[in-house]
């Protein structure tokens, strides 16, 4: 499945996406507040791209979308879906290139998204972000998600306490932001 935004062609990871794919997943800044290994060596890429590929956005379970700017045909980062197994519910989280920050890229991907989804009967679409991470949360707020609770863990990986805002955007509210 593609998606169309203005700007941006949402599609299947492709083999051709692995260099830019361990960049912007290795670059300390975007990877900050994220849950993945960190650095992302080419190897590894190679193995999740051949993986997202593979994967069907229809199912339950995650599917990552590349998110591919029209302009230059470059790969700038990913969407991913997660699709609940009752197909009402699904669980939103994106990734920009440092580069391609701050220019609405992540709003447009997210909204095409979201369209998508409602469009296919979707009840409600769920996120969550690192309570740190103010311009992701700005960024839902915008959308039209509603910040939910605040929940912490134990991240091993890290080894800290990490602290996790939950946001959630019902059907009937996205129709009614769409009308405006």
């Amino acid at each position: 499945m593609q998606i169309e935004t203005p700007r941006l062609h949402l599609r299947r990871f492709l083999p051709s996406d692995v260099p830019e794919f361990a960049a912007y997943r290795s670059d300390r800044e975007v990877a900050r507040y994220q849950n993945w290994d960190f650095p992302l060596p080419l190897p590894a890429a190679r193995r999740l791209v051949d993986e997202y590929s593979r994967r069907d956005p229809a199912r339950p379970g995650w599917f990552p979308y590349a998110i591919e700017l029209k302009q230059d045909e470059h790969l700038i980062g990913d969407i991913a879906v997660n699709r609940h197994p009752d197909g009402a519910q699904a669980e939103l989280g994106f990734s920009i290139a440092r580069a391609r920050q701050s220019q609405g890229y992540a709003s447009e991907a997210v909204r095409g998204v979201l369209a998508t989804l409602f469009g296919q009967g979707l009840r409600a679409a769920v996120a969550e972000c690192d309570a740190r991470n103010t311009r992701s949360a700005r960024l839902l707020e915008h959308l039209g998600f509603t910040y939910t609770r605040q929940h912490g863990f134990f991240d091993r990986q890290r080894q800290t306490h990490m602290e996790i805002s939950q946001f959630i955007l019902p059907a009937e509210r996205w129709a009614t932001l769409e009308q405006q």
